[in-house]
């Protein structure tokens, strides 16, 4: 039987050094800008040998209803050269922060973010402006609906 994943675990996010890139998406092909984001990033690192040194994630810098403005970072233990101008060398975020789990297809995020949104109100818990979310499967590689993403939501 498989346990239940643990929703709204409180948990401190480590800084890590992490190589990324900055985009924007609409919410309609969201995954897809993603995926490419994420593209870009792998193939800089593999043509420097540079191995991913944890998982890569999105944080969303912010939100409306048309779209998002996010970075995708990719965790690395030595500095990828010749970044070009849209990637950089940066901290991954850090602090308090509530851990949720979403197995699954990116299209169903809806749910999870709805789920979470009631427990920060029942809990009366105030979030910052940003999340997380970290990809335990490599998103380039899995099907989209066994997806395995852990979502983290910092706490003002």
């Amino acid at each position: 039987m498989q346990t239940a994943d643990p929703f709204g675990l409180e948990t401190t996010l480590e800084p890590r050094k992490v190589v990324m890139v900055k985009g924007t998406a609409n919410w309609d092909s969201a995954f897809d800008t993603l995926v490419d984001a994420f593209k870009a990033l792998n193939t800089l690192l593999d043509k420097q040998g540079i191995k991913h040194a944890g998982n890569s994630m999105i944080v969303y810098t912010s939100t409306d209803d048309t779209g998002f403005t996010f970075l995708a970072e990719i965790p690395v233990d030595q500095d990828p050269k010749n970044l070009p101008k849209d990637m950089s060398i940066g901290k991954s975020p850090e602090g308090k922060a509530l851990k949720f789990v979403h197995r699954g297809s990116y299209d169903n995020m809806d749910n999870t973010y709805e789920a979470i949104t009631n427990h920060l109100d029942d809990k009366r818990l105030e979030a910052k402006d940003t999340f997380i979310e970290e990809y335990l499967t490599d998103p380039l590689k899995t099907a989209e609906d066994k997806l395995v993403i852990n979502v983290f939501v910092p706490l003002k």
